[in-house]
């Protein structure tokens, strides 16, 4: 097989991203085990070299949000994290969200973001990967990322230290998820037992202490109606160096809060100066 340079693998990164750049809007697919997942992809502009990469990770939808509005700004925030820190960055919808198919399981939305990983260096040979994941896709990018060594670095923000809750009354979970419409296929899941020990399998906090000495950080807001702050310092605890920030008058959606923003541009352009990524 020929081995591309890797002004040409910058260049075809490029190309594959879409013409006008899909700016506000999810801009290709790709394939995880049967299904086609949205992504948007987005390589600095005007820069030939080798990036870092990042991946931003949605999270379950809560509250007034349907599982079709998942991740709706995050298309703009990855578009800023390329354009402004030098990332080659990218963001997906799990699948069962936002125009991806499929129904939502904790294995399956595990195996998206392996499969996005693999995406993201076949179409742009970053220098290394950055995960970032905001409140369950926070818990799932430290499980991935612990057992993969490509994963030089990880961002959590509102993450849970667990899935017990949901492992703990599975049957009112998967009612829930049908609601929002993460789950639309009538019969799914085949086995709600399987479905359900998925939420045991994968274990955060013991996901963190595997992932160290890598660098972690941790970001919750004190005011988090949804996730509680102890979950957060138990993330960082079972790490052992992890930058843990919480925010005074924050609540779950830190996404939307300027200070996280700056913490998080501002972790991301240390860890690419140190050359982590």
């Amino acid at each position: 097989m020929a081995t591309r340079s890797p002004g040409r693998v910058v260049a075809d990164c490029i190309a594959r991203r879409g013409a006008d750049g899909g700016r506000g809007a999810v801009n290709g697919t790709f394939r995880s085990g049967a299904h086609t997942l949205a992504r948007h992809l987005v390589v600095p502009a005007g820069r030939d070299e080798p990036h870092p990469g990042v991946i931003l990770c949605h999270g379950f939808p809560i509250g007034p949000l349907d599982a079709r509005r998942s991740a709706g700004t995050f298309p703009q925030l990855i578009e800023r994290i390329a354009h402004d820190l030098g990332y080659a960055a990218m963001t997906f919808n799990f699948r069962g969200t936002g125009t991806s198919e499929g129904d939502f399981s904790l294995q399956g939305w595990v195996d998206d973001l392996r499969t996005a990983i693999d995406v993201l260096i076949e179409e742009c040979a970053p220098t290394g990967v950055v995960l970032i994941g905001t409140n369950t896709g926070g818990s799932i990018a430290i499980c991935v990322a612990a057992d993969d060594p490509r994963v030089q670095a990880t961002a959590l923000l509102s993450p849970r230290a667990d899935f017990d809750d949901w492992a703990d009354h599975p049957r009112r979970f998967l009612e829930h998820a049908r609601e929002i419409g993460a789950i639309r296929a009538p019969g799914f899941p085949p086995s709600i037992d399987e479905w359900t020990r998925a939420f045991r399998r994968f274990r955060p906090t013991d996901a963190a202490a595997r992932f160290a000495p890598r660098p972690l950080l941790v970001m919750h807001g004190e005011d988090d109606e949804s996730v509680p702050t102890s979950d957060g310092r138990q993330l960082a605890q079972a790490h052992g160096s992890a930058e843990l920030s919480l925010l005074v008058g924050a609540g779950h959606r830190l996404r939307h809060d300027p200070r996280a923003i700056a913490l998080l541009f501002g972790w991301l352009d240390r860890v690419r100066a140190v050359g982590v990524a």
